[in-house]
């Protein structure tokens, strides 16, 4: 909460997520609601959204369990005036993530999802969420996925996040979608810019996410020149098995990580 203070005073925005997956008790579901419902009430102040994903919810135990929960947290999103994202997993989850996405959607205006612009499928749940006039945070991907559903080469995986970015861009211009690119790559948001720019539309209009520690100075800097950026915030007692876990499925994030920890 102190740091999505001090970014708040830079210009920059906060989302909070506390790490932690595939629970087994769902108990465990309901504390995790209740912590982000504390969060939500007390982060009215920094304007902070939240996102969880489902399995954090009880998705493995009980699907309607974890519907209720997420509809539990879009009422408490609604009442401290924020915003609650979906977070995606692994290709294992996707189709019910976004079933549930939509079945959320109708309900509650202020939900988003995040997908991940490397498993083929993504185009396809773009132009089914667009009637829904969903938000979406589009990400690359961080899970190992095998060649038969997902782009490998980081090439293909970034020419599609672009492809995706152009394709969304119009829908946020008619005010038809919510898009948040979650990305560190600076060519590739200067790039999305580039589009926005030639549809007419405003600085404020190309939001941004990166993560905490992660080219800070980038964040201030496109915050300052007028874009619409927030600091994903990462927390919790789950942090190393994440960070570990990443660091296996895709082991260039380590010097990608390394790069940040110099001058």
């Amino acid at each position: 909460m102190k740091a999505a203070h001090d970014f708040r005073a830079k210009g920059v925005g906060a989302l909070f997520t506390l790490l932690g997956e595939n629970i087994t008790d769902l108990e465990d579901a309901n504390k995790v609601v209740e912590h982000y419902e504390e969060v939500l009430a007390a982060s009215t102040g920094v304007g902070a959204e939240v996102s969880v994903k489902p399995t954090q919810l009880g998705l493995d135990i009980d699907g309607d369990a974890a519907y209720d929960n997420l509809a539990r947290l879009a009422r408490a999103a609604a009442k401290a005036r924020s915003f609650l994202w979906v977070d995606m997993e692994g290709s294992a989850y996707t189709e019910r993530t976004v079933y549930i996405y939509l079945q959320l959607r109708a309900e509650h205006p202020h939900v988003g999802v995040a997908l991940q612009a490397y498993l083929y499928r993504t185009a396809a749940d773009v132009s089914r969420l667009i009637p829904a006039k969903p938000a979406i945070r589009l990400v690359k991907g961080a899970y190992s996925e095998a060649p038969a559903i997902a782009f490998q080469a980081k090439r293909d995986v970034d020419a599609n996040y672009l492809a995706l970015t152009a394709l969304m861009l119009p829908e946020v211009k008619r005010k038809r979608l919510r898009l948040v690119n979650a990305t560190h790559d600076t060519e590739m948001i200067a790039k999305a810019w580039r589009i926005a720019s030639a549809l007419g539309m405003e600085k404020q209009q190309l939001e941004i996410a990166m993560l905490y520690g992660i080219r800070v100075d980038q964040q201030l800097r496109l915050a300052s020149e007028g874009f619409t950026v927030r600091d994903l915030i990462t927390y919790g007692d789950a942090w190393y098995a994440w960070y570990l876990r990443r660091l296996a499925e895709r082991p260039a994030n380590m010097w990608f990580v390394a790069r940040q920890l110099l001058p």
